[in-house]
């Protein structure tokens, strides 16, 4: 009778335990996304700037602008555009980032297994004796085979959720490797396009000092003559010849930054220094963005990748107290297993080798040292480190577009002394070349006023690469596009 009530009595159990796995709650605490820091601007101005016009072009910001993803197509130049599509398709470090993402992803599929039974399947043939004098026998034992087929299931009660926490802390990870992967994206397009930036101006000023040396070059012939006619002497010629040889040394140094500028878009775009594709791109050609996207600062902790990686990677913190939580308390599970055996294949599935198991089991952890108590407080305390590496990352993205916005601001004053400076030096070598020719000034005049001219041009160029570099600077920080506001809602 009591056998016939337990058997009765069995399923009802398992129903019971089933409902508390489903119902259960999941122990350790919900993660809260972070709030977005309360302020209303990036710096400490309450109102951003006009920017004031420069070589002709005004740029503007344009608070609540999206950044769009392919940002670098402002500068209008076939070349970049050619060169990031190269990198992004074959650089070797965002490949190795992608393959991690898959890998990340692969291991959280993996996860979910634990909400499915484990059913398993076992087949055994075995030469046996037994040995009786085990059993208190003294006959000897017999000879023979024994066929063993069985099967098994089993289920895990994820009854305080620790399975549910794991799966989430999984889960979590792959996001941060996702937002990882696209910082990844952004930082190489960004390295592109100022490398980019840099050749064109290494290029341009390369050839601002040819067109000079060809100058100088005319202009010591010129005092050759003036020597020969007796109007100039000698050491005019020397002075000119130091002057062109001082310039010609300047050609090295910008010749080796183009080669190795060149070396280093090959290294980004996934290829050898060898193979490279050699371009020149002209600084002048470049379109300077005019209007420049501005996202609220309630915005930006939305759509930075390394902001959200971070904060994923809190999360996944903040799931594993659920799951160190979990292991303090006890485990239950459900299996049931069926069998048959024989002496041979023939009566394998008879009726006196039958054999199976059905049950429910639990595991209780009745004393484990200190483990599971201060593994609980180290899972708590990698989440407090977590979060002041997350309200750090915001900290430093808030500083770069603080830094960004002003630098665009002084990168236009600066480009305006340098166009000033550039038009006002050529001016005034075209005046001292005239005055020269009409014997008003000496030589000396001339040199000094060819040096000037030199430097404001070279001056101007950095200016305008600055003033492009420091743009490529605020798409950066702004997250390039890669997340908006509602996707990272949905997530």
């Amino acid at each position: 009778m009591d056998l016939f009530r337990m058997k009765e009595s069995l399923p009802r159990l398992f129903v019971a335990i089933t409902i508390m796995s489903v119902g259960g709650c999941a122990v350790g605490p919900d993660f809260i996304r972070p709030r977005p820091p309360v302020t209303m601007g990036y710096t400490q101005e309450t109102s951003l700037p006009p920017l004031i016009a420069a070589d002709g072009v005004i740029q503007q910001f344009v608070p609540g602008a999206k950044v769009i993803p392919d940002w670098w197509t402002v500068f209008g130049s076939v070349e970049i555009n050619s060169a990031v599509r190269r990198a992004l398709n074959n650089n070797p470090t965002l490949q190795a980032a992608q393959a991690s993402l898959r890998q990340s992803q692969d291991t959280m599929r993996a996860g979910y297994g634990v909400f499915y039974p484990q059913i398993q399947g076992d087949g055994a043939i075995s030469r046996q004796r037994t040995g009786l004098s085990k059993q208190g026998s003294l006959q000897s034992g017999r000879i023979f085979n024994l066929f063993t087929l069985s099967g098994t299931v089993s289920y895990a009660l994820d009854v305080f959720g620790g399975s549910r926490r794991n799966v989430e802390s999984l889960q979590a990870q792959a996001d941060a490797q996702l937002h990882t992967t696209q910082a990844a994206y952004l930082t190489l397009s960004a390295n592109v396009v100022n490398a980019c930036i840099a050749g064109a101006a290494y290029l341009s000023q390369a050839r601002a000092t040819e067109q000079l040396l060809a100058l100088e070059q005319e202009q010591l012939q010129a005092v050759k003559a003036s020597v020969r006619s007796g109007t100039a002497s000698d050491s005019d010629v020397l002075v000119i010849q130091s002057l062109i040889s001082a310039n010609q040394g300047l050609l090295a140094p910008l010749r080796q930054r183009i080669n190795q500028t060149g070396h280093l878009l090959s290294m980004l775009e996934g290829q050898l220094p060898s193979e490279g594709h050699s371009m020149e791109i002209q600084l002048a050609a470049l379109t300077v963005a005019t209007n420049l996207p501005l996202s609220l600062p309630s915005e930006l902790v939305r759509q930075r990748p390394d902001i959200l990686a971070v904060e994923a990677q809190a999360q996944a913190a903040s799931a594993k107290i659920g799951v160190a939580t979990a292991a303090m308390l006890p485990s239950f599970s459900l299996s049931a297993g069926y069998g048959a055996s024989g002496s041979s294949a023939g009566n394998l599935f008879g009726a006196s080798g039958n054999f199976w198991n059905i049950g429910p089991a639990a595991t209780i952890p009745v004393f484990q040292g200190t483990s599971l108590w201060f593994g609980r407080r180290a899972a708590q305390d990698a989440y407090q480190a977590a979060m002041a590496t997350y309200r750090q990352t915001v900290n430093e993205a808030f500083l770069q577009v603080a830094d960004s916005l002003t630098a665009l601001q002084h990168d236009a004053e600066g480009l305006v002394a340098q166009t000033d400076s550039k038009r006002v030096s050529a001016e005034a070598l075209a005046l001292v070349q005239a005055n020269y020719r009409a014997g008003l000034v000496p030589f000396i005049s001339v040199l000094a006023a060819d040096v000037q001219f030199h430097q404001a041009t070279l001056g101007y160029i950095d200016a305008v690469a600055l003033r492009h570099q420091d743009t490529v600077a605020l798409f950066a920080a702004l997250g390039g596009g890669l997340v908006s506001s509602g996707e990272a809602a949905a997530r």
